[in-house]
């Protein structure tokens, strides 16, 4: 397999928090999740965030650091507590969220150290949940301004969102990724006319000029919309433990392989496989080497290598 570009760097912006099930604790957050992947994809990622001054604070922050995402831009809150969110998983291992509010990612500041940082990066990743409050939305806001390339990944988690802040956030990006519920629910959001997943992306891609749009499918795979064309995979059979953080991993060997100018084909291909083998295991951030991606999505020959 091609090996990544050591080059590429990507910052994430957001919340970093404890996913608490029933019978245990995992570290997580959408854009904590998708810095780790890229970091073991070999993508220098960087997070912006904000933790309390608590034990679980600084067992995350060790967490990140031990995980090589670059942690300079971690932020200590003196008041508020580090994140947590109760996650209840149904018989099909699809997770429901109880996130509670306020904490310490609600209150993310902007630096001028920061503003360099996003300048230099060749990606801005974040979501919509950290704008359920006003300090960290307008941080964000701020930061968009010096980003390359901004990636929007829409994470819709009620009540912590509006039409007004999608809208906005939607234009503000070059890329977009939904899951299918996503797209269709703010499609009629936008009054789009259209039924067909492909006429809901296109009419997205003209209501707000973004050129690049992803839309994931749980196991029926993904579809991906990257300059004017539509490239498609169909999923792969696992058995599923849980879906937390999938689409986080998903997201993030997609933005490996588009920035540094893989085949979208390709693309979307290695990314429904990493989505595939984290939704096999436990938590959002299972260890998944690039030689276990490889053997998942091409088995056959591997085995033919082996004898």
């Amino acid at each position: 397999m091609k090996a990544t570009n050591q080059k590429i760097s990507v910052v994430c912006f957001g919340e970093v928090l404890f996913d608490v099930f029933s019978t245990h604790k995992k570290i997580g957050g959408a854009p904590l999740n998708v810095a780790i992947r890229l970091a073991s994809l070999g993508i220098q990622s960087q997070i912006i965030s904000r933790i309390g001054n608590d034990e679980i604070g600084k067992e995350l922050l060790q967490y990140i650091k031990d995980h090589k995402v670059n942690s300079d831009s971690i932020q200590i809150d003196k008041d508020l507590k580090t994140g947590e969110v109760i996650v209840q998983l149904n018989d099909k291992g699809s997770a429901s969220y109880t996130i509670n509010y306020p904490v310490a990612w609600d209150k993310i500041i902007e630096t001028p150290e920061d503003e360099i940082i996003v300048k230099k990066a060749d990606a801005l990743v974040f979501g919509s949940l950290v704008c359920r409050d006003s300090v960290s939305q307008n941080t964000l806001f701020e930061l968009i301004n010096y980003a390359k390339y901004t990636v929007f990944d829409v994470n819709l988690r009620a009540p912590f969102y509006t039409k007004e802040l999608l809208n906005h956030l939607m234009h503000e990006a070059d890329f977009i990724k939904f899951n299918d519920d996503e797209i269709y629910e703010i499609s009629e959001y936008l009054q789009s006319p259209f039924h067909s997943l492909e006429q809901n992306i296109l009419f997205i891609a003209e209501q707000t000029s973004t050129k690049h749009i992803c839309v994931t499918k749980g196991s029926h795979g993904a579809v991906l919309y990257y300059n004017n064309q539509f490239y498609y995979n169909s999923g792969y059979k696992i058995n599923v433990a849980d879906t937390v953080g999938a689409g986080d991993s998903f997201l993030a060997g997609l933005l490996s392989k588009l920035l540094a100018k893989e085949d979208p084909q390709n693309a979307i291909n290695f990314a429904c496989a990493i989505g595939a083998l984290v939704a096999q295991k436990e938590g959002a951030n299972p260890k998944i080497n690039e030689s276990t991606i490889d053997s998942f999505m091409n088995p056959i020959k591997n085995k033919q290598q082996l004898k």
